[in-house]
């Protein structure tokens, strides 16, 4: 059995097309971030359960161990849960 999960973007209470996936609500929610989402909705697919999330980016140093390749300056998402609802 595959223990990823996939996770519908909704925005206005509505279904959007894009879907994440990730084994954690947090994974996805961090994805989701990445694209420039702040105020994140994932609802689990198959469940009830719809994840609330925070979240940001910033602008941060490239980490001591970075390939050569990784420009200096590079986008970090950060995202905090806000609770559960359920549907």
């Amino acid at each position: 059995m595959s223990d990823k999960k996939y996770f519908v973007l909704m925005e206005n209470g509505k279904d959007t097309t894009q879907v994440f996936v990730s084994k954690q609500p947090r994974g996805a929610a961090l994805k989701a971030a990445t694209r420039g989402h702040t105020d994140i909705q994932l609802r689990e697919r198959g469940t009830n359960r719809v994840h609330n999330f925070e979240g940001w980016t910033e602008v941060v140093a490239k980490p001591a161990n970075g390939p050569a390749w990784l420009p200096d300056k590079i986008k970090k998402a950060n995202v905090k849960k806000n609770g559960i609802t359920r549907l």
